[in-house]
């Protein structure tokens, strides 16, 4: 896996040291789930892109996988929605959830197994077309 002097820079300032460490593991896998190389998104670290169009006519593009070390959790997006994950979600191990994101804050207690799956899963459904769904509208597979 290639990971560009941006984003190496970004990861290598990530505090705590729990959280660059976890960013790390996060970078490996997030490779593996999707085949690609990261890119730092603002304060985001992104994998490949989806275009989504929504009902309201709003279209865009974002990344179709991406991850955000914040000072009190990781942020992982999953743009199809956790609703989308919940299976595997409540095999994951300790984490929280909004619409569209994961906080995890630590991934010692975490199976990266379940994580990477789910990944998978999310990049699959979000590059398979244009995506329809807002997150919140994301559904159980």
């Amino acid at each position: 896996m290639e990971v560009d002097d941006d984003v190496r820079r970004f990861v290598d300032a990530v505090t705590p040291e729990r959280r660059r460490r976890d960013a790390e593991t996060l970078l490996a896998l997030m490779h593996r789930a999707t085949g690609l190389s990261p890119r730092l998104q603002g304060t985001a670290i992104g994998y490949g892109e989806y275009h989504y169009r929504y009902e309201s006519g709003r279209e865009g593009d974002a990344a179709a996988a991406a991850f955000a070390p914040r000072k009190a959790a990781t942020v992982v997006y999953l743009m199809d929605g956790v609703s989308a994950h919940a299976s595997d979600l409540a095999k994951l191990g300790p984490h929280t959830t909004g619409v569209g994101c994961v906080y995890l804050k630590n991934l010692d207690g975490v199976d990266l197994e379940v994580l990477e799956r789910i990944v998978a899963s999310s990049y699959r459904t979000l590059t398979a077309g244009t995506y329809g769904l807002r997150a919140r509208e994301g559904k159980e597979a």
